[in-house]
């Protein structure tokens, strides 16, 4: 990406006062929060632009703010963390939405300002901006940015190799014609499809009334291609002809989905400006908004605020996301539940760990699997091992139903990241029926307990591996336990 990413909409500011909430008044059944701390953080497209600088991107904002401490507060949050900002003239107020929250949960929300006023002419300068901008985002939020003349004229005019991606709002104008991708949710789907007469049949439902609404806003736009965001489905893309491409959600835990579809559609757009294809771009954006809502939402871009919120640091991937282990086994343990956790390599997932899994879970209220990394098995089964890298590994034992989360260490043994997570039962499958579990020692630090799960006859990731390389016939895998050979 040579140029910046350019976004174009509407801003505001963003407080959320966090509080601890420890009792309930006497007056009515309301809690009563003590130890207030207020945080300011840029809202609508301006935090779409200080997600894109977080990630260490060239971004411009153009928005217009108001002449008012909310829109003075905005723009010194943004350059704080490196946005140019180019103001729009405009005679309204900056809207600011306060959220009162408490144990990472909002609360109740208060809304002030955001009078309405004319958006004026951009300034000059923009046409040199977009001229060398890698991509453009419009964060429409129905404030008048996106339906100012001067602003669609300067997009209208946009040189053919940037790509432009269009979020709308059910109060804003249609996408400039050609935009490379528009990305509504649902509900706004729905709405823009009967706005533009292109609802599909009342008798279609589902994935094929949610294809038959893409593929009509895509002409009614004339836009490249639309992608419909899902929430925890993930999202779906047409290009108006042919079959959708639906590109799924990885699982995690949300706490506060506040400003998802902006993750996503500020991802579509970086990964449009480095050159990537629609379809590749869509499915980067899914992951990177599942990544943002695990990671606590809003808080993650200003990672200051993590430990005050009670947020743990979300163990994920390149090409995938992981459940946060450390916050799931403190909320369960909040909640008096029985955290299990077990552990291996699971270089080639067989039946044998699928029934171990499956005893370890049923042992208490969630299972953390912690996995070895790649250099570990490296160290304990030989420089052939392991056959599958540690990201696919983690990634498999995560689509489990039995697996609540699963945490990669570096050491020979798990006894570090036992004592992260300090759960209540080790479960471990395999030989040591008789004998002491290695894991034993340190379980006793904060009493938990070991426990020896009956391995599965015959399957061995090693018997596998030898029948795979023709050194035995099929079904005659040595008799080895799930966990000495996990």
């Amino acid at each position: 990406m040579t140029g910046p990413l350019v976004v174009i909409g509407d801003a505001l500011l963003d407080v959320d006062v966090v509080g601890h909430a420890g009792r309930l008044s006497p007056e009515a059944p309301v809690p009563v929060l003590d130890r207030l701390e207020e945080r300011p953080r840029p809202g609508g497209a301006a935090l779409a632009a200080a997600m894109a600088s977080r990630k260490g991107h060239e971004v411009v904002l153009v928005a217009a703010l108001g002449d008012d401490d909310a829109g003075h507060r905005v723009e010194r949050l943004l350059v704080e963390v490196g946005v140019r900002v180019l103001r729009l003239p405009f005679d309204g107020s900056t809207p600011e939405k306060r959220r009162v929250r408490a144990g990472g949960q909002s609360l109740l929300r208060l809304d002030s300002g955001g009078a309405p006023g004319h958006v004026g002419d951009p300034p000059s300068e923009l046409a040199g901006v977009l001229e060398r901008a890698a991509s453009v985002l419009v964060a429409d939020y129905g404030r008048g940015v996106a339906e100012s003349d001067g602003v669609r004229r300067m997009l209208a005019g946009l040189p053919p190799r940037v790509p432009m991606v269009w979020d709308p709002h059910p109060r804003g104008p249609a996408p400039v014609a050609g935009a490379r991708l528009a990305t509504p949710n649902q509900d706004e789907a729905d709405l823009f499809a009967r706005r533009h007469a292109c609802a599909p049949h009342e008798d279609l439902k589902g994935f094929a009334a949610l294809g038959r609404q893409a593929a009509g806003l895509q002409r009614a736009w004339r836009a490249q291609a639309v992608a419909i965001t899902l929430a925890e489905r993930g999202a779906l893309l047409s290009y108006g002809d042919g079959s959708p491409v639906l590109t799924p959600a990885p699982r995690v835990h949300c706490v506060d989905p506040c400003g998802a579809g902006d993750m996503f559609s500020v991802t579509a757009a970086l990964r449009l400006g480095q050159g990537s294809i629609t379809t590749e771009a869509v499915q980067d954006a899914v992951r990177a908004a599942a990544e943002y809502v695990a990671a606590g939402g809003p808080v993650s871009v200003f990672p200051t605020n993590r430990a005050a919120e009670g947020l743990a640091a979300v163990p994920s991937t390149s090409a995938d996301v992981l459940v946060d282990a450390v916050g799931l086994v403190r909320r369960v343990a909040a909640n008096g539940g029985v955290v299990v956790a077990t552990g291996g390599c699971f270089d080639l997932l067989h039946a044998g760990h699928v029934a171990t899994l499956r005893e370890a879970r049923g042992l208490g209220d969630c299972l953390v699997v912690c996995l070895n990394s790649d250099d570990s098995v490296r160290r304990l089964k030989g420089p052939s091992r392991p056959l599958v890298p540690a990201v696919d590994r983690a990634r498999v034992l995560q689509a489990l139903e039995y697996v609540d989360a699963v945490m990669v260490f570096d050491e020979d043994t798990p006894v570090d990241v036992l004592r992260r997570i300090r759960p209540d039962v080790w479960a471990k499958g395999g030989d040591y029926a008789g004998t002491d579990v290695p894991e034993s020692a340190v379980l006793e630090e904060w009493g938990g307990q070991a426990v020896v799960l009956p391995y599965l006859k015959g399957r061995s990731t090693t018997g596998l591996v030898r029948t795979a390389a023709g050194a035995s016939p099929a079904g005659a895998a040595p008799r080895m336990g799930t966990g000495g050979d996990a």
